[in-house]
């Protein structure tokens, strides 16, 4: 099924995004995290993709069609383009195609100073562009309610964006932020933009300070003072930051769902604890 029937069919979307571990031997040990993952329902799981060849990225597509095929939950395989030309897409695609999966989220690729770039597909509207034009894959597309690091500013940000959707991109699944009046101000200049597709708002839990501070430097993402004052006071227990970085992000939840949001997009870490607490506290909100 490609996930654009689900938000046609359904409000209040539930997905998860979760990363094919780095070895072989622990593709086996993810087995804990998918039981618990399947156990509260969502609509779709995500699984990551990276820039380190064939093989490593062949272990996401193994990890999506084993979602499909052993738990009945659609896949969504994310796609990088930045270190592929068209001829390794398309042996990705294929293989995509072959194990049943009809969900992609299309993406350049963060910057990786170790592997070396082609200049094939420099952003995701190129990749987006590319695939629409060869297969009947559903594409989804990535969006920043804040500036993207590599943006100049907010109207580059929009046009690039714009680009995306017009190349094809069905379905926008955002960044994390901390701020909801971000997501909403954002939204809204999509609307006046003329991008009228789902956009769903991705939630990570800040769960410990290292994991904030990568995430701050990685992304651009604003730290609200509500949320500095959480930093501040429990930054130097971490179950007490734990619970806190939890509570946060469920009131975040909350206040989406009640604004009538397309759906969550949760950010698992491969988590399940994580995801778990997270659907334990909307459930009498929204039906998982």
């Amino acid at each position: 099924m490609k996930i654009t029937e689900i938000y046609q069919s359904k409000k209040n979307v539930l997905s998860f995004e979760i990363f094919p571990p780095k070895k072989d031997e622990e593709l086996d040990n993810i087995e804990p995290t998918l039981e618990i993952l399947s156990d509260l329902h969502p609509d779709y799981i995500s699984v990551t993709f990276g820039a380190g060849g064939h093989a490593n990225n062949s272990k996401t597509i193994s990890l999506a069609r084993k979602i499909k095929e052993k738990y009945n939950i659609e896949p969504v395989v994310h796609l990088t383009g930045l270190y592929y030309d068209e001829n390794e897409i398309d042996d990705f695609a294929r293989e995509i195609k072959d194990a049943g999966i009809e969900n992609i989220l299309a993406l350049r690729g963060d910057i990786n100073p170790t592997v070396p770039k082609k200049d094939v597909f420099p952003h995701a509207s190129d990749l987006i562009s590319y695939l629409k034009g060869s297969y009947d894959f559903c594409i989804a597309g990535a969006c920043y309610p804040e500036i993207h690091p590599e943006s100049a500013d907010r109207i580059e940000e929009m046009k690039n964006l714009k680009k995306k959707v017009d190349a094809g991109a069905e379905i926008l699944l955002s960044q994390l932020f901390f701020n909801n009046r971000t997501f909403y101000d954002f939204t809204e200049t999509c609307k006046i933009a003329g991008m009228d597709v789902p956009i769903t708002p991705g939630i990570m839990p800040a769960l410990n300070g290292a994991q904030i501070n990568r995430m701050v430097t990685m992304c651009g993402a604003t730290l609200p003072e509500n949320f500095k004052r959480i930093i501040t006071k429990f930054g130097d227990n971490k179950e007490a930051l734990f619970d806190a970085g939890m509570a946060f992000a469920l009131s975040q939840i909350i206040d989406l769902l009640a604004h009538d949001v397309d759906g969550i997009h949760l950010y698992t870490m491969n988590n399940p604890t994580v995801a778990k607490r997270i659907c334990e506290g909307v459930k009498n909100i929204v039906n998982i």
